[in-house]
């Protein structure tokens, strides 16, 4: 499979693309500056994300777009995920992968409390949380492309690899410790998995891991 990964020098681009290689995909690197890459073995597209034409993408199965907005433009997060599915349609064989947020994830039966709107929930998150949510409310108003969105747990943490996890659609998980937490590197498997063996298209699903 060939994987473009944009933002490939973060927590959850660079494991993306770790498990993606010792899964012998062939994984190119979309990033702003090369010299920031710690991965070795990609191929590397030195652009920015906003500078992405269809040709830059239409090779690819898939893009994953890991992109980080820096702190206080978290409305980034909508701008570069309208880029993405604009670019995209033009390229009806690439699927979008999203790496998503916990905020928009439910904790109530109804569907009507979100994470986000729950009395402990972060100011200083409430930013990302709200343009990962918008990004993810365009995605489900849009039928001319293929994508998946991958929320992690609350807890989204650098840790180890056990290699399992559990998966959910739109509500918060909680492990067997009763928190809502998955390792960066558990949410790569889980991402590669859904790649390899697609079982939420064109919907968002969640994971929880155990703390190793």
């Amino acid at each position: 499979m060939k994987i473009g990964i944009i933002g490939a020098t973060g927590k959850a681009g660079s494991r993306i693309a770790k498990e993606a290689l010792e899964r012998n995909h062939e994984v190119t690197a979309i990033v702003r500056d090369a010299a920031k890459l710690q991965v070795e073995g990609v191929a590397i597209l030195e652009k920015n994300v906003f500078d992405l034409t269809t040709d830059d993408v239409k090779g690819f199965d898939v893009v994953v777009n890991a992109f980080g907005a820096p702190f206080g433009e978290e409305h980034l997060h909508v701008d570069a995920g309208n880029v993405l599915i604009e670019v995209l349609k033009g390229a009806p064989n690439t699927k979008l992968f999203v790496v998503g947020g916990a905020g928009s994830l439910f904790v109530d039966p109804d569907k009507k409390v979100r994470v986000i709107d729950t009395p402990d929930f972060p100011d200083m998150f409430k930013p990302t949380a709200s343009n990962q949510g918008k990004n993810l409310e365009i995605l489900q108003g849009t039928d001319s492309i293929t994508w998946t969105f991958l929320s992690p747990s609350a807890l989204f943490a650098v840790g180890k690899r056990t290699g399992t996890y559990q998966a959910g659609k739109d509500h918060l998980l909680v492990n067997s410790k009763g928190n809502s937490y998955v390792s960066y590197e558990d949410y790569a498997v889980a991402v590669l998995d859904e790649l390899e063996n697609p079982k939420h298209v064109n919907e968002r699903f969640t994971v929880v891991s155990e703390e190793a």
